[in-house]
């Protein structure tokens, strides 16, 4: 049969490609050859690093008989959910509205229209607890398509019609106010566990776009609670599991275990989490100077850079969960595990006694098959810091001798638009230029590779060529977020520039006369359902993230145009903050930024100058939301916000400004710092 995956931009496609299933890539061929045979379709969406996709793969997709069957009664496309989130987006949408819950690998028959009309996520080969094999839900597909067809048709029709009526608008709700984040905070402090610093949930995401609204907030309205919470939500994730104890980095999530005991991660690594977090523990350093933030900041972006960094200068979406665990047995965690006697074979046995009471190893383990997940239990007792660092780096060394996971090599816009921001500021924050040239490069590698001369991007990538995949929403804002935060850090204007570039193109392709804004331009390819979500879930959604976008261009730029989108896509926030602030919580740390200004400063004088650095530097610490930073030589006004500013007394200056109306400048560093306080 024809390899039509074998030319796949996609990791996860790849992995496909030998199957014995006839797949197809999502295309209008394919829904046209449906038509020709008279078939349902059959999608199944995934990605590469899903434990659970892969489970599925192996147990049917690679079984000769499965495969069979599929060919003979259906066409099958596979589609990676990070390439096109639209397909991902429309189609999840209607699982959840049937079932109650998603997830991946996500399951949809279909009509040749592409009308929904049966679905699920995980079949397993045989049925068990209450679920059908995939085989039994193929057959009654098979049976209802060619018996039950008007039923079918009906069923179909319905879904879609529901779908398709679920149009979003902004409204009149009006921008956020100070009761709005009031009652959001509320709500969060009901949502926290405080014994444990988390919030409530067997289930339990890093929740990084909260940790940045409770930082704005305490910033700007000088709450304790908001502060605490934060301290307290990203101790506890540190000391967890959930972060990489020894390499760095964090995993996608963990589960608490029913019987008590650590808490149990999924180990998957992606590149979105990584860089929210490595900002948000940046940022919590700022405004505490807490040791564990930083150290968590710095571990997290190293990890980032020398695990994900591809050759082509942008960063793999992520890590697989599983990997070979040294008996040719795939298994989930193989990589982070540790036995007391693989400790002992490494550390030897005095450092392996330290390192199991310091990483709570046990004998019985903690994990599986006498293995423990790593974590601070002790976070009270002292223990020498340069033996323990010895131990970390004598174990990352034994640990890099292990079989690997899979890396997904390929680059998404939006999560190097993250990446980028994370790492600018990270490096400017620790004296880290590394960091910078990192993001630097990866921002190089967007505009050269993933954006054209319309100013349209790209969404992914893979070694240096683009996947063809129109981007969408949340790619142009994130791209922009990182270029702004580039541009604060360097002081490079192009970077401004081209962040206006996109985010013009949000406003010609993206944007309802409302407001309002859509997943995919005006000008993509048309699915059942324009897709539209304003609510943030594990990355900021393409909504709230361009709002952010948006206020900050206007900041640096004073553009009316940008400040005015950027207020009427925060309407949404005023709707759900108070009601659902988890869920946005980047519109939420967004609106701080409006509440606040957001504030501006203008820093003057020569790049060579220590005293213009030591401006800049505490620009860049400042914790005032959302505050837009730009610095250049005298006249040179790269970004609007230098426009006419000039030297005080022959000296570095700097402008602190609202609306780009201006105190009294300042040479002194100290006094920057209370203009910034105020």
């Amino acid at each position: 049969m024809p390899n039509r995956l074998a030319q796949a931009t996609s990791p996860y496609l790849l992995q496909h490609a030998d199957n014995p299933v006839d797949w197809w890539p999502w295309a209008a061929e394919a829904f046209e050859e449906a038509r020709r045979r008279d078939v349902p379709v059959f999608l199944s969406v995934g990605y590469s690093a899903c434990h659970w996709c892969h489970v599925m793969a192996h147990e049917s997709f690679e079984d000769d008989d499965t495969a069979a069957y599929m060919n003979e009664h259906f066409l099958s496309v596979k589609v990676d959910r990070e390439e096109r989130p639209d397909v991902d987006a429309v189609y999840m949408e209607a699982v959840q509205a049937a079932t109650g819950q998603g997830g991946w690998p996500m399951s949809v028959f279909m009509t040749p229209d592409g009308e929904p009309f049966y679905f699920g996520t995980y079949f397993p080969p045989e049925a068990r607890h209450g679920m059908p094999s995939f085989l039994q839900v193929l057959e009654g597909v098979h049976n209802a398509w060619t018996s039950r067809r008007d039923e079918v048709g009906e069923v179909a029709g319905k879904i879609t019609r529901d779908l398709t009526g679920r149009e979003l608008s902004t409204g009149d709700a009006g921008v956020p106010t100070e009761e709005t984040q009031a009652l959001a905070l509320l709500q969060l402090t009901r949502d926290i566990d405080p014994a444990s610093g988390w919030f409530k949930g067997d289930t339990k995401f890093p929740p990084s776009m909260v940790i940045e609204f409770l930082l704005r907030h305490h910033a700007r309205a000088g709450s304790v609670a908001a502060l605490e919470m934060a301290e307290g939500l990203c101790g506890a994730m540190a000391r967890s599991s959930l972060y990489d104890q020894v390499g760095g980095g964090f995993h996608r999530y963990v589960l608490t275990p029913r019987a008590g005991g650590p808490l149990v991660p999924h180990f998957e690594k992606m590149l979105y989490d990584n860089a929210l977090l490595c900002r948000a523990y940046a940022h919590l350093w700022r405004a505490t100077g807490s040791e564990l933030a930083r150290r968590v900041a710095l571990e997290t972006a190293d990890f980032m850079v020398r695990e994900l960094r591809t050759d082509q200068g942008g960063f793999a979406s992520a890590l697989d969960a599983d990997s070979d665990d040294g008996t040719g047995r795939h298994a989930e965690g193989a990589y982070y595990v540790w036995t007391p006697e693989q400790l002992r074979e490494v550390l030897g046995a005095e450092d392996a006694v330290l390192a199991a009471e310091y990483f709570g190893v046990t004998e019985e383990g903690t994990f599986e098959e006498g293995a423990s997940v790593l974590q601070l239990p002790d976070t009270e007792r002292l223990h020498d810091a340069a033996r323990l660092a010895s131990v970390r780096e004598r174990l990352l060394a034994a640990r890099a001798a292990r079989p690997r996971p899979g890396r997904d090599d390929k680059i998404v816009a939006a999560w190097n638009g993250l990446a980028i921001a994370a790492l600018a500021e990270t490096g400017a924050h620790f004296d880290r230029p590394d960091l910078v040239q990192a993001a630097t490069d990866a921002a190089d590698l967007l505009v050269r590779v993933h954006m054209d001369w319309h100013a349209r991007l790209d969404r992914t990538s893979l070694d240096g060529v683009a996947g063809g995949h129109a981007g969408v929403l949340e790619d142009y804002a994130d791209v922009a977020e990182g270029f702004l935060a580039l541009s604060a850090v360097t002081g490079e204007g192009v970077w401004v520039d081209f962040a206006g570039l996109l985010l013009d193109t949000v406003l010609v392709h993206f944007t309802a006369p409302d407001g309002a804004l859509f997943d995919t331009a005006d000008d993509a390819e048309s699915l059942i359902r324009r897709p539209q979500d304003p609510t943030d879930n594990a990355a900021p959604s393409g909504w709230t993230a361009a709002a952010g976008a948006l206020l900050t261009y206007a900041a640096c730029t004073g553009s009316a145009t940008h400040r005015e989108a950027a207020e009427k896509a925060l309407g949404v926030v005023r709707t759900l903050g108070a009601r659902a602030p988890r869920f946005i919580s980047w519109g939420l740390a967004v609106a701080e930024a409006l509440l606040d200004g957001p504030r501006e400063v203008a820093v003057v004088g020569p790049a060579d100058d220590p005293a213009t650095r030591e401006l800049h530097r505490v620009a860049l610490l400042s914790t005032a939301p959302g505050l837009a930073v730009a610095v250049g030589e005298p006249g040179a006004a790269e970004v609007p916000l230098l426009a006419d500013r000039t030297l005080l007394d022959g000296r570095p200056a700097a402008y602190v400004c609202r609306h780009f109306a201006c105190d009294a400048p300042t040479a002194d560093p100290k006094v920057l710092e209370e203009l910034l306080r105020g």
